[in-house]
């Protein structure tokens, strides 16, 4: 199954079904009168977050959502049947956006979040509804409101407790085949993840999400390579682990041009708590080691763990400082949180 990220879809609501007008015609009654039924309501668009889904792959071959239209109201104050609803189901991290992919609708992130993105038109009323003491025999029905239409965007952003930045080959998705259950495709030429992935982390009894995206490279914010629109999928993340191939040509450099990239993206990424680590450290020898420690510690303007994903050297340690960081990030949202109303 591909991975899809982003979706347009169009979505309209039901029209309401129009008015009756109808008279009865029963023997042995002498005086007859209107029984018109109303219309019945068109129905709703709604959008849901399911669970067992991770990707808007479902909305590639399918761009046109409708929902039915009201029942016609019929004689003898038959009511007319309301359309049936359309339900847009999308994995946790969505978000709903305008036509012109900047007013966001809703922010789909918890399982069993509903929202309504179009509403029915209602059904017309029918001749008996305008019954009144002085017109004791209306001719005349309303018919049913128009349904409401759009164009929509969906958008998925992962949501992970931490995520994994870097250059390509950095050993970002060797770090996640080691720490999780995930197989990711690992190679030794750039660009080897091409769609970004998920695992679920175990450690000291705990466990968190962790996030790979797509390489950066120098001008990503610009289209370059991949471009930056997998940097979505880390938004979300409330700690960064910022992995630096040890056996680059200049591990300060290499820094410097992701989080040139991070900056230039925006959107507060650059504000996330970072955790930097040398990787891939058992390629090299003492004194080419102890120069790329140095050479990192002065661009990130801290000490960098050392670790090596192959052989799990320092992988215990960047698990435990991301999870110190998750929890200190978690502690400051329940803080931020305006307390309960109390009730009695």
């Amino acid at each position: 199954m591909k991975f899809l990220d982003e979706a347009k879809v169009y979505v309209r609501s039901g029209d309401g079904g129009p008015g009756c007008v109808a008279f009865r015609r029963e023997k042995f009654i002498e005086f007859g009168g209107p029984n018109g039924g109303d219309g019945g309501r068109g129905g709703d668009v709604w959008v849901e977050c399911v669970e067992g889904l991770n990707t808007l792959i479902d909305y590639r071959y399918q761009q046109h959502f409708k929902a039915k239209k009201g029942e016609h109201g019929m004689g003898s104050n038959c009511h007319g049947a309301n359309g049936a609803d359309v339900v847009l189901k999308v994995p946790a991290g969505t978000e709903i956006l305008a036509e012109d992919g900047e007013r966001i609708i809703a922010d789909m992130t918890e399982v069993g979040q509903r929202v309504r993105l179009a509403r029915g038109g209602n059904g017309g009323f029918g001749n008996a509804y305008f019954t009144t003491s002085t017109n004791r025999a209306p001719k005349h029905a309303n018919p049913g409101l128009e349904g409401q239409e759009m164009w929509i965007w969906l958008r998925l952003k992962l949501i992970a407790d931490a995520g994994l930045v870097g250059l390509p080959n950095a050993g970002k998705s060797t770090f996640l085949a080691t720490v999780t259950a995930a197989r990711p495709k690992i190679a030794d030429y750039p660009f080897t993840t091409l769609h970004p992935g998920l695992g679920v982390v175990r450690s000291d009894a705990r466990e968190f999400v962790l996030a790979d995206i797509p390489g950066l490279i120098e001008g990503a914010h610009e289209g370059v390579g991949l471009g930056d629109k997998f940097l979505a999928h880390v938004e979300r993340c409330r700690v960064l682990l910022h992995l630096v191939d040890g056996t680059s040509e200049h591990a300060g450099k290499s820094y410097k041009l992701v989080r040139g990239e991070i900056e230039a993206y925006g959107h507060g990424l650059s504000e996330k708590p970072e955790i930097v680590a040398l990787s891939k450290v058992d390629a090299l020898d003492p004194d080419t080691l102890k120069n790329q420690v140095a050479r990192l510690k002065r661009a990130a303007k801290r000490t960098p763990l050392v670790l090596s994903s192959a052989s799990g050297r320092g992988v215990p340690e960047a698990l435990r400082a991301i999870l110190a960081e998750i929890e200190g990030a978690k502690a400051a949202e329940a803080e931020a949180q305006p307390a309960a109303p109390w009730q009695p």
